[in-house]
């Protein structure tokens, strides 16, 4: 895992690869980059000693670089475009940018400016959220988080595992919120008590919701519900409250499986995936995959789960099919049920939205699976109010939402300033 790169060491590590970029002039990277670092100028920045340049540029780029120079499948983006590894070892540029971007929040220190009266809320304070609030706060603007969790930092703080993602980055960009005057309000879920109407006619001018995926998808088999079956977005939130046992199964091959299952390894459990499809159909990060594998955990293939027990997951063999469509699918084998022995079962198979906010709310509209309805500006059926992240998108990747959550930032902007007219 990646961290803050402060020893002797490190650094110069760190300036031996920057000296192997080739600086591009149509750098692959800078392409593969769904935001669009622009990598060449950092690494020479860095080479030449502008240390708070570089991470000026990449602040200024992305909000969450720090983030994201871990979190990211940096072998699909930036590191597996570069052109030096077509022959060789690639620009090691996420160990780069994570350098250059924690010294920049450890040293960085903002002031408030309040330019506009507009007030904003941000329903949220997972990575759309903070992006939105950095940005507006910037601006002028005065804005307030409310988070239904203790701390800002949503799926980064209680959806990722501390030794994937330190808590130290988001305690750090949480101090830059309050040095902008940001108001956070924890443990505060809108819609029960405070709803959007009541937002609305306390003065807040323009909300944002982004309240990303947190009800867990079921497997809608026999044995949910017993006392041995827990879901990994609940398990990760706080994985020091489960007493597991000595034999886990984790149902799931995406990165939240592995992180369950990573987590449960370093609690000192014999964990084990059990997947519907073969190794090459699994849906994680090739570093997830890698981390799990380093961490221990076992995985068996070709399972579909058909029970849950007290005695373990009662599962059938199967073996995968391509459909008309060229997609692959899983085939039950006849009379193939059998048990599959463990004291616990972690069931990792995506997330949905929860409905407090919609449950309580005239005008806001949902689709599939109770995802938000918002356009390619954020614009929900309520005016007024903004979305993107994981409640519109369904759960990707940190730095998309931070993407999406910069354009609707803008549109924020540019809908308070109509308002203002």
């Amino acid at each position: 895992m990646l961290e803050y790169r402060s020893s002797e060491g490190d650094v110069m590590k760190n300036l031996e690869t920057a000296n192997r970029c080739l600086n591009c002039k149509n750098a692959r990277c800078v392409s593969a980059c769904p935001i669009h670092t622009p990598i060449p100028e950092v690494i020479l920045d860095y080479k030449e000693g502008r240390y708070e340049q570089a991470g000026k540029r990449l602040f200024d780029n992305n909000p969450l670089s720090a983030i994201c120079s871990i979190v990211c499948p940096h072998e699909k983006q930036c590191r597996g475009n570069c052109i030096r590894g077509i022959k060789g070892e690639p620009v090691d540029f996420p160990a780069i940018e994570n350098e250059i971007s924690m010294h920049y929040l450890k040293h960085v220190h903002f002031t408030e400016k309040r330019i506009h009266n507009q007030r904003v809320g941000i329903i949220g304070g997972g990575p759309a959220g903070i992006t939105i609030a950095l940005q507006l706060a910037q601006k002028g603007y005065p804005v307030t988080i409310f988070d239904a969790h203790p701390r800002i930092g949503g799926v980064l703080r209680y959806g990722i595992p501390d030794f994937r993602l330190p808590r130290t980055i988001l305690d750090l960009l949480e101090e830059k919120l309050l040095e902008l005057g940001v108001k956070i309000r924890p443990n505060t879920l809108i819609g029960p008590v405070l709803t959007i109407d009541r937002l609305l006619e306390d003065g807040y001018d323009a909300l944002f919701i982004g309240t990303g995926v947190w009800n867990p998808r079921t497997l809608n088999i026999p044995g949910e519900s017993l006392g041995n079956v827990h879901y990994a977005i609940d398990y990760l939130k706080d994985p020091e409250v489960y007493q597991l046992g000595k034999k886990v199964a984790v149902i799931g091959a995406g990165d939240v499986a592995m992180d369950a299952a990573r987590t449960a390894s370093r609690h000192g459990c014999d964990v084990t995936i059990l997947y519907r499809k073969g190794k090459e159909n699994i849906s994680a990060t090739e570093a997830e995959l890698q981390g799990a594998i380093n961490d221990g955990v076992k995985f068996v293939f070709y399972k579909i789960p058909k029970a849950c027990s007290e005695e373990g997951m009662i599962v059938a063999d199967c073996e995968v099919v391509m459909d008309s469509d060229g997609h692959p699918q899983s085939v039950e084998k006849a009379d193939s049920d059998h048990l599959f022995a463990c004291d616990s079962i972690i069931i990792a198979v995506s997330q949905l939205p929860k409905n407090n906010i919609v449950r309580n709310t005239t005008g806001l509209e949902t689709g599939k699976n109770g995802l938000l309805i918002a356009d390619e500006d954020g614009k929900t059926t309520r005016v007024g109010v903004f979305a993107s992240g994981d409640v519109v998108t369904g759960a990707k990747t940190v730095v998309k939402a931070v993407k999406y959550a910069q354009h609707v930032a803008g549109e924020i902007e540019v809908y308070l300033q109509a308002k203002a007219q």
